[in-house]
């Protein structure tokens, strides 16, 4: 969620510090800031709204000094306002922070006891205030830090900054990521790699409740129990060309178009040179050792894991179990013996899915992560990390990380299939063989995007509208509806075609638009059934399907979208394009902001 930035430099840094704020807008944000040292003493500035708006105040108000703090926040605590952006300060301590302080009340019900004042909503100035209190009492800011650091509970990542001390940054780390960026006699801090890209490839990741001391001659580290550690430096390569638009008017345009490729990486990766065979890195997984699986994810990840459950329980006969992490974490379900869980995330960040793994700890036999991030927690603190190689998705609705999640996964049911003796060689060949056609299905599904755009407009003038899907299209009708949801603000809805009766045919009427993602599949029929009893009610179908399903039942449509033929199996693969293009179009047509849609945020690290 919100975006943390460090710099100890040799140049103003002020600009440096708005650039690296800018690779973090993707986390979403409402409102930003800066706090720099200059002469020694401490300085601020903050704006709502978007960068742009500080950028403009800096040009007015400029900010000099070689050392300081940036910060993009997600309302959480307090509204969006000045008063309540971060970087706050209270005398000589500024801080910027991610995440949550659970125990702030106490904290501010025992400053307030010691007289000391607030002056916003938030949870973050109690962090603030309580450093000051301690340096009021005579310790130096790294004690103050520690100290402060040491009552807060929660999940945060911190970064202090202290009136006088130009050559120091204090930063923590407790259930929300932090990185430590190291170049040529500067250093840097930030919520992840991309926002010091610019200056850095050199990267260390703070391990859960380390806390460390940065100065322009280097880092100390030190652990939960305040002894000093090593953590790996490592060489991350971001590729730049994929942060930028290239020359598209949105990420999510990029993102979209990026899928045949990104697809087609991802395939190649798990499959041997003459992509016949399967092949898992670190040892892999052998799954006749299992007997259940249980998938755990939140939001679009959540769905992937639908779809695969229905390949799992279908193709590898092994049952499946699929919980939303935030759920899972408190229902605290028995694990049985032989029991592989899996957990999805983009970020693999994602607070109540690092949660619920740490919960399957010690229970599960094996932790499986499939993640885009291959140093993030979740997927250091699996057995095994399967990465996605989606690139980075700066888009807040995920859509390239959607399709590779899905291929990932049906990599691994055409393993467990394997491994259970539910299918041979030869079928296995020929499943593979389809899968490496998707990247080619993909760009003819992204060629039909003009006809979306058309079909889009007139979508933008309704209210609400339904997703209807059978089988494994239901988790992608929920998807759809997630995606024109969360970009386009308009009210949508999936549901299984089978349950139009119970329930929300009662909302069928001519102003309400039906989208019916019906792939002519063994349940085709079905479906065109319950596609009929809309058409009955005056509902307004847009049918989305291949062109013999088109020709069998578009007649008496709304609209119709035609898909090229794909195997049934691997169908919702290629119909999230369509469901991805349709929310797009809609929210360009509505005029909202695609990229970076309100009170959304692209890496949800707190509960």
């Amino acid at each position: 969620m919100c975006g943390i930035v460090g710099v100890l430099g040799d140049h103003e840094v002020a600009p440096i510090l708005v650039e690296a704020l800018k690779r973090l807008e993707y986390r979403g944000y409402d409102s930003a800031g800066i706090a720099t040292i200059n002469e020694g003493v401490l300085d601020r500035r903050r704006a709502v709204g978007k960068l742009v708006n500080l950028s403009d105040l800096l040009v007015h108000d400029p900010l000099a000094g070689k050392a300081g703090i940036g910060h993009t926040r997600w309302a959480t605590h307090g509204a969006p306002t000045v008063v309540n952006a971060h970087p706050h300060q209270a005398g000589p301590v500024a801080v910027v922070h991610n995440g949550i302080i659970e125990n702030f009340r106490e904290l501010r019900a025992e400053m307030a006891q010691a007289g000391i004042k607030f002056q916003t909503e938030t949870d973050t100035e109690t962090i603030a205030l309580l450093a000051h209190h301690y340096i009021e009492r005579g310790m130096s800011p790294r004690d103050a830090a520690r100290e402060t650091i040491a009552r807060l509970e929660g999940a945060f990542a911190l970064c202090f900054l202290f009136d006088g001390e130009d050559d120091l940054l204090i930063a923590a780390r407790k259930g929300s990521p932090l990185a430590i960026g190291h170049g040529d006699g500067e250093m840097y801090v930030g919520s992840d790699a991309i926002a010091l890209a610019p200056m850095t490839n050199q990267i260390t990741y703070l391990d859960e409740g380390d806390w460390a001391i940065v100065t322009r001659s280097g880092v100390e580290i030190r652990d939960a129990a305040d002894q000093q550690v090593h953590r790996e430096q490592k060489t991350v390569n971001i590729d730049s060309a994929r942060i930028e638009k290239g020359g598209h008017k949105h990420y999510m345009a990029k993102e979209i178009a990026e899928q045949p490729t990104v697809l087609g990486e991802a395939i190649e990766h798990y499959l041997t040179p003459d992509g016949t065979a399967i092949t898992l890195p670190d040892g892999g997984i052998d799954f006749s050792k299992f007997d259940r699986i249980t998938m755990v994810a939140c939001g679009t990840a959540y769905l992937a894991c639908l779809t695969a459950k229905y390949w799992f329980e279908q193709v590898a006969r092994i049952p499946v179990e699929v919980d939303v992490a935030s759920e899972f974490r408190y229902r605290e379900p028995p694990i049985p013996a032989r029991t592989l869980a899996l957990f999805v995330s983009q970020s693999g960040e994602t607070a109540d899915t690092l949660a619920a793994l740490r919960y399957c700890q010690g229970k599960a036999d094996m932790i499986v992560s499939v993640v885009n991030v291959p140093e993030s927690s979740i997927a250091r603190e699996s057995d095994l990390a399967l990465p996605i190689l989606a690139g980075t998705e700066i888009g807040v609705a995920s859509t390239k990380a959607f399709t590779c999640q899905l291929s990932v996964m049906a990599i691994l049911m055409l393993k467990a299939a394997s491994d259970h003796n539910e299918i041979d060689g030869a079928t296995l060949a020929n499943h593979l063989a389809t899968l490496r056609t998707l990247p080619g299905l993909l760009s003819l599904a992204i060629s039909v995007s003009p006809c979306i755009e058309t079909i889009s407009r007139k979508l933008s003038e309704a209210q609400d509208v339904l997703f209807l899907g059978r089988g494994a299209m239901f988790p992608l009708a929920l998807e759809g509806a997630l995606k024109l949801k969360e970009i386009s603000y308009i009210h949508a809805e999936g549901y299984a075609s089978g349950e139009l009766k119970h329930g929300p045919i009662a909302l069928i009427d001519k102003l309400m638009p039906v989208v019916v993602m019906a792939p002519r599949d063994a349940l085709f029929d079905k479906t065109v059934s319950n596609m009929q009893e809309v058409m009955a009610r005056g509902g307004k179908v847009l049918l989305i399907s291949d062109a013999q399903g088109v020709a069998e039942a578009g007649d008496g449509t709304w609209e119709t979208l035609v898909m090229p033929q794909v195997d049934a199996l691997f169908a919702p693969i290629l119909y999230a394009v369509p469901a991805q293009m349709l929310a797009y179009h809609t929210a360009i047509a509505k005029g909202t902001d695609v990229d970076q849609p309100r009170n959304l945020a692209k890496s949800v690290t707190v509960e």
